[in-house]
């Protein structure tokens, strides 16, 4: 566990083994004459040959200072942007993986972002980018040189680096929870087992969490839940969890969703292997967002009621797997037609929609990798929002700030068209065009209350990483709805 501490002491006595400096492009604010010493002067000389652009690196070795290596990073032109600190933290990251640096320290740069702000994304951005999955390698394969301790030099704003930089630290650790459950095996994350999972997590964290088995959910109806299990040797869960703190702003919570198909071949649907099935133990990404949001909102007192639920099973063409054809008596009492096994996302999703009724919700938010049309429509870092009424200007502005971005898309009632069936109340898929908002149409179905939708099928899971986000899970959504839900806390404290 990297271990994460804020310090006002001068660079030059900050015994590390790599010490980083932000460089804006085109700003001379960083000399000798405020830096110090030979680090600055190092500068001035590097500076004929690197202009600051973002991901640009030099590493120097000045000989009066502790640090036992000097490395300035390029924050490009965008230096008052939280997502440009978190990706220049990640050059760090870099550059400490290549020079083996176990102990790290990084010089706040003078940007025009509030403090706490600043520390709280360049302990993300570093953290996020040090994240490495190594879970099944055999110890000598293992990278044991990892960042064991990062410090943030803080200038003269300590108490608010030190403020960002903790809550940096929490939400990167919960969403490094997120990317682990999305990494592993599928074998070692059978509902049963992910509920287990849950359990401890919730035990170390600090709220509380209820697992049904397939009796408690056959008594529920949950019909949808139920038909996707049907081909699987695995009994599937319904994992229920609340943060409920003494002094939440709000009586009636803030209801997360997400999708826990631990693994989808497809059903009799059956997918194709290749860049395919091959990537489906990530299909319980949303689910993964949930747990890792309710792990950070616990660790960070947030005050605010949350709920969250992840239907789990995986989707297989066992021998009473369900058929295209079949219709489907949901948890709300509206039948489906399945003409699509491999559109089985929506259909557990839809059972936890109907369910979430319970608890009068002010607000329901959705997570789910749903359909390949969000990829076609937005790519690998973008995800989709869809809404009935739901405040999706502000999840859009909470996806700026925490760099989990996404967009929306519309909800026009002719989209629905596509839905119609002749032997049910309405079918699991509609036809070539807007898939993504018709699988959110389909979740419209199922929901009475104020309620937002995020398709993360791109962003959930990368086969190429982006400057903090790995090659495989990459947890996205927990900063997101760590964001979104803080500031509702901190708007109804005010």
């Amino acid at each position: 566990m990297m271990k994460v501490s804020v310090t006002t002491l001068p660079l030059v006595s900050l015994d590390v083994d790599l010490l980083l400096l932000l460089v804006t492009e085109g700003d001379a604010g960083i000399t000798a004459e405020n830096i110090g010493g030979e680090i600055g002067q190092a500068l001035e000389l590097t500076l004929s040959d690197f202009s600051g652009k973002a991901g640009e690196s030099v590493v120097v070795y000045p000989a009066a200072t502790r640090a036992h290596r000097v490395a300035f990073v390029g924050l490009g032109d965008s230096a008052d942007d939280a997502e440009a600190l978190r990706e220049a933290a990640a050059t760090g990251a870099a550059l400490a993986k290549k020079t083996n640096g176990t102990t790290v320290a990084l010089r706040i740069p003078d940007v025009a972002l509030d403090s706490d702000v600043t520390g709280q994304a360049l302990v993300e951005g570093f953290m996020l980018a040090s994240y490495e999955f190594q879970r099944y390698k055999e110890e000598d394969e293992r990278t044991h040189d990892r960042t064991e301790r990062f410090v943030l030099h803080a200038g003269a704003h300590e108490q608010a680096v030190r403020r960002g930089a903790e809550r940096g630290r929490v939400i990167a650790e919960s969403t490094c929870t997120a990317r682990d459950l999305v990494n592993m095996s599928p074998h070692e994350k059978t509902p049963t087992l992910l509920g287990k999972a849950v359990e401890r997590h919730a035990k170390k964290n600090g709220f509380d969490v209820t697992v049904w088995d397939k009796a408690e959910i056959e008594h529920e109806k949950m019909g949808g839940l139920l038909a996707v299990n049907r081909g699987s040797p695995e009994p599937p869960a319904f994992i229920e969890m609340t943060w409920q703190p003494s002094k939440a702003a709000n009586s009636r919570p803030v209801v997360l969703v997400g999708k826990g198909i631990v693994f989808d071949t497809g059903g009799l649907s059956l997918k194709p292997t290749k860049d395919s099935m091959d990537h489906m133990k990530a299909d319980m990404a949303g689910g993964a967002a949930v747990i890792g949001t309710l792990e950070a909102l616990a660790r960070l007192d947030v005050p605010l009621y949350v709920v969250g639920l992840v239907p789990a099973t995986d989707n297989r063409p066992g021998a009473f797997a369900y058929v295209p054809g079949d219709v489907l008596t949901m948890h709300s009492g509206k039948t489906v037609e399945v003409l699509n096994t491999d559109a089985e996302g929506r259909l557990i999703l839809a059972d936890a929609l109907s369910y979430a009724k319970i608890y009068r919700p002010e607000l329901v938010i959705d997570l789910a990798t749903l359909t390949g049309a969000q990829v076609v429509a937005l790519g690998s870092k973008v995800a989709a929002a869809m809404t009935n009424r739901g405040p999706i200007a502000a999840l859009c502005e909470a996806g700026d700030q925490s760099g989990d971005l996404v967009h929306p898309m519309p909800m026009h009632a002719h989209y629905g068209d596509a839905l119609r069936s002749h032997v049910a109340d309405i079918k699991n898929i509609g036809n070539r065009e807007a898939g993504s908002i018709t699988a959110a149409k389909f979740l419209e179905h199922f929901v009475d209350y104020d309620w937002l939708h995020v398709d993360l099928a791109g962003p959930a899971f990368l086969q190429k990483a982006m400057p903090y986000r790995p090659e495989g899970g990459t947890g996205f959504g927990v900063r997101l709805l760590v964001e979104f839900l803080t500031r509702m806390a901190s708007t109804r404290k005010r």
